[in-house]
């Protein structure tokens, strides 16, 4: 018998007002992710990409149907909870890096193990040793505008994998980076993917780049599932 999936989506729907319109981002999108999988979300711009990554990711609330991760409800919640399960379950990987500025690359990676209540010297190690292994353990004083925007997507997966998550959610990584270092960050997801066996979703309009490292491809079409197609 088959294990149940990490990530189990039904009916997922998403309705925003815009005015007096009402405009579904998302709509009765059904998906499962299974542990230790690499998921590539592909589609054209307003697709609802973003929209399902980030009601994965508890950023958002559905207006109608369920998530549950590792059997637990996402989708009903409330802050408190939502709070806990983006300290320590899903970790968030954004386009624009959303790195604070006054602080090193060390200083970043640290922030999540700050609020989840980490002692200082045990975050500094923490912290230290995943941008050793994301390559930037000579760059771990330097702020991000001292960087590359190469070397600051890699301080945001670094600072995604601090409080050890199960789920690492991606949304469009490679969005501001040129094709070879578009390819770098990639591969360094799936390398975590394959090497310590995390779950990753990816949500991208680069479908030719995720096809070769990706276990399974999800096309989405005006908030549909348009087509899926996957490997062993």
């Amino acid at each position: 018998m088959s294990a149940p999936p990490l990530v189990r989506v039904r009916g997922l729907s998403r309705t925003y007002a815009v005015g007096d319109v009402r405009v579904a981002a998302l709509e009765d999108v059904s998906l499962d992710v299974g542990e230790g999988r690499f998921v590539a979300v592909t589609g054209a711009s307003g697709s609802g990409k973003s929209t399902l990554l980030n009601l994965l990711g508890g950023l958002d609330t559905p207006t109608a149907g369920t998530i549950e991760v590792d059997g637990v409800p996402v989708s009903g919640m409330d802050r408190e909870a939502l709070a806990r399960y983006r300290r320590s379950v899903a970790g968030m990987i954004f386009q624009s890096f959303n790195l604070v500025p006054a602080r090193t690359a060390l200083e970043n990676v640290e922030l999540p193990l700050v609020f989840a209540g980490v002692e200082r010297a045990e975050r500094r190690r923490r912290a230290a040793a995943l941008l050793e292994q994301v390559g930037l353990d000579r760059r771990s004083g330097h702020r991000p505008a001292e960087l590359s925007g190469g070397e600051q997507q890699r301080v945001a997966v670094a600072r995604a994998l601090a409080n050890g998550p199960r789920l690492l959610l991606a949304d469009e990584p490679t969005g501001n980076l040129d094709s070879a270092t578009s390819r770098e960050i990639v591969g360094l997801l799936a390398g975590l993917n394959r090497d310590r066996g995390l779950t990753v979703v990816m949500v991208t309009h680069e479908e030719a780049l995720v096809r070769e490292f990706a276990h399974e491809v999800v096309r989405l079409r005006d908030g549909r599932v348009a087509a899926a197609e996957g490997r062993p």
